[in-house]
C-alpha cells in the first residue's frame, strides 16, 4: 500500500462511521479498523476529522470563448482551484462549433486540458449543429465516454440556440442510444424583448440583468423543456435552475415517474437578487440570473427533499476589467461568475452548521453526480475499488474566503468576506496529495480524462 488515512470519521452519501482507509496505485484497496501500515506507506492521521469522497463539479466552462473574450481560469488555473476546494474531477463543456464534428470537437478540447489538468476531468458535448451526420454521431460519442449533450435554449445571437424542433431530436435519439440531454433553460423571445425595453428606457444597471430574465422567463423554458422530455419519454438534466416555479414542474414530473434531473448551484443557494443591486452588482452577473428570497427557499427545500439532484458550479469567471465593460449597459458584462473552489467548502460549511446532513453534501456535491453521468462507482464514493479521491475536513477550522486565499486566475471573488465553519485541508487525487492547508501541491498534468457510461 502507498497511503493509509487512519482514525476519521468516513462519511459517504448514505453511512457515517470511524475507520481506516488503504490506498495503492491511487485505488482504495481497503476500509476497516486498525488498518496496519506497510513499509513505506505514508500515514495520515485523520483524528477529529471527516474523510468524504472528493467532490465532483458537473458544471464548468474553463477557457471558454463568450461575449468578445475568454473565461478567466485556464484548464490548468481551474483545476488548480478545484483542487484546493476539495474538487477531485470536472466535467468541462465543449462547444461543438458549425461543421464541426462532436468527436472532433472534444478531442480538440483534450490536446488544450491534458497538460493542464490538475485533477480528473470529462466532458458534456454542446451541440449548436445538429446535422442528420450529427444526429448519428451521438452514438459514437456515448461509445468515445462522451455520453451527455447541451442544448442552449437561449443565446441566439450568438450562434448558440437550438430551436424546439431540434431539441425533440435530440430527446429523441438520447433515448435510443442511452445518452442524456441537458438544457439551459430560458426564453430567448422575452429576454430579447425586455432588454429593448430596458434599454429604450435607460435602464442600464445589472438590475436590469435580473428583470430581463425574472423567474418567469425561466419557468416557462423549463416547463417546456420537461414537456418534450416527457412526451419522448426521454431522461433531461436541466441544468442551474434557479426558480421556485421551474423546480416545481420538476418535482411533478418526478412525482410521476419521468427521469427528470435538476442542478442548481452556490450562488442560487447563498445570494439572492439583491446583489444586483450593489455598487459591485456585474459581479454577480451570470445567466440564468440569482433570483428571489422565494427561490432561494425553495431550492434549499428541493435539496433536502431529493426534488434537486446535484449542485454544481457554472464556473465561468471574468476578470473584474471585463466585468466593467458593462458598468453603464448590462447587456454588455460578461456572463458568469466563480465558484469552483467554494462548492465544497460552501456546502459542508452549511452541514457543519445544520442546515442539511452531512451526507446529502455528499450525495449531491459527488455521488449522484457520478451516477448520473457514469463515473460510478469509479468516482463519487470511498469504497474498496474504486478511485482514491479523497478529502479530509477540518469541522473545527474557520476560513473567511478572500480573493487573496483563493488558487484560480481570477482577480476578485463574489464570495469575498463570507465565512465558512469548517473548510478542507488535504485533498487527495487517485491517492496523490494535491492540496494541504492552504497550498497547491499538484501538478498540471496528472489529471486524467473519465471515460463515462452511456445509460444501458
Amino acid at each position: 500500500m502507498d497511503l493509509v488515512i487512519k482514525n476519521g470519521t468516513i462519511i459517504t452519501a448514505t453511512d457515517t462511521y470511524k475507520a481506516d482507509i488503504a490506498v495503492e496505485d491511487g485505488k482504495i484497496i481497503m476500509i476497516g479498523k486498525n488498518i496496519t501500515q506497510t513499509e513505506g506507506a505514508k500515514l495520515v492521521d485523520a483524528s477529529g476529522k471527516y474523510v468524504l469522497p472528493g467532490a465532483i463539479d458537473a458544471h464548468t466552462h474553463l477557457e471558454m470563448p463568450f461575449g468578445g473574450t475568454t473565461s478567466a481560469d485556464s484548464y490548468e488555473a481551474g483545476t488548480r482551484a478545484a483542487a484546493c476546494g476539495g474538487v477531485t474531477t470536472v466535467f468541462d463543456f465543449v462547444i461543438q462549433r458549425k461543421g464541426q464534428g462532436l468527436i472532433e470537437a472534444v478531442e480538440g478540447r483534450r490536446t488544450i486540458c491534458d497538460p493542464q489538468a490538475c485533477v480528473d476531468y470529462s466532458f458534456h458535448t454542446a451541440i449548436t449543429d445538429l446535422t442528420p451526420e450529427i444526429l448519428e454521431e451521438m452514438k459514437e460519442s456515448v461509445e468515445y465516454g462522451v455520453p451527455s449533450f447541451k442544448l442552449f435554449m437561449v443565446y441566439k445571437k450568438e450562434g448558440l440556440m437550438v430551436d424546439d424542433g431540434v431539441l425533440a431530436k435530440a430527446l429523441e435519439k438520447s433515448k435510443d442510444i442511452g445518452a442524456l440531454i441537458a438544457v439551459h433553460a430560458e426564453n430567448p423571445d422575452l429576454i430579447d424583448m425586455r432588454i429593448e425595453k430596458f434599454l429604450s428606457e435607460g435602464k442600464t444597471s445589472a438590475w436590469y440583468h435580473y428583470l430581463s430574465r425574472p423567474e418567469f422567463v425561466e419557468a416557462e423554458a423549463n416547463k417546456r423543456a420537461i414537456h418534450w422530455a416527457k412526451a419522448f419519454d426521454a431522461p433531461l438534466y436541466i441544468v442551474h435552475l434557479a426558480n421556485k416555479e421551474g423546480l416545481e414542474e420538476v418535482t411533478k414530473a418526478r412525482n410521476e415517474g419521468y427521469e427528470i434531473y435538476a442542478e442548481t448551484c452556490p450562488q442560487y443557494l447563498h445570494f439572492t437578487n439583491e446583489v444586483y443591486k450593489r455598487e459591485d452588482g456585474r459581479n454577480f452577473v451570470c445567466s440564468p440570473p440569482i433570483k428571489g428570497k422565494e427561490s432561494q427557499e425553495a431550492l434549499w427545500k428541493g435539496i433536502l427533499n431529493g426534488s434537486i439532484q446535484t449542485v454544481a458550479t457554472d464556473h465561468c469567471p471574468f476578470q473584474s476589467y471585463e466585468k466593467d465593460w458593462g458598468k453603464d449597459d448590462f447587456t454588455k458584462i460578461p456572463n458568469g461568475c466563480m465558484g469552483i473552489e467554494n462548492l465544497y467548502p460552501y456546502m459542508l460549511s452549511e452541514a457543519n452548521k445544520g442546515r442539511i446532513s452531512f451526507n446529502k453534501v455528499v450525495e449531491v456535491c459527488s455521488t449522484n453526480v457520478a451516477k448520473i453521468f457514469g463515473c460510478a462507482p469509479q468516482k463519487g464514493t470511498i469504497a474498496a475499488g474504486s478511485d482514491a479521491d479523497i478529502v479530509i475536513y477540518d469541522p473545527n477550522k474557520k476560513f473567511v474566503v478572500s480573493k487573496e486565499n483563493m488558487h484560480s486566475d481570477v482577480d476578485h471573488t463574489i464570495w469575498e468576506g463570507i465565512e465558512l465553519k469548517g473548510y478542507p485541508v488535504m485533498t487527495f487525487s487517485r491517492g496523490k496529495l494535491v492540496y494541504k492547508d492552504g497550498q497547491f501541491l499538484g501538478t498540471p498534468g496528472h489529471g486524467q480524462f473519465i471515460k463515462c457510461k452511456g445509460r444501458k
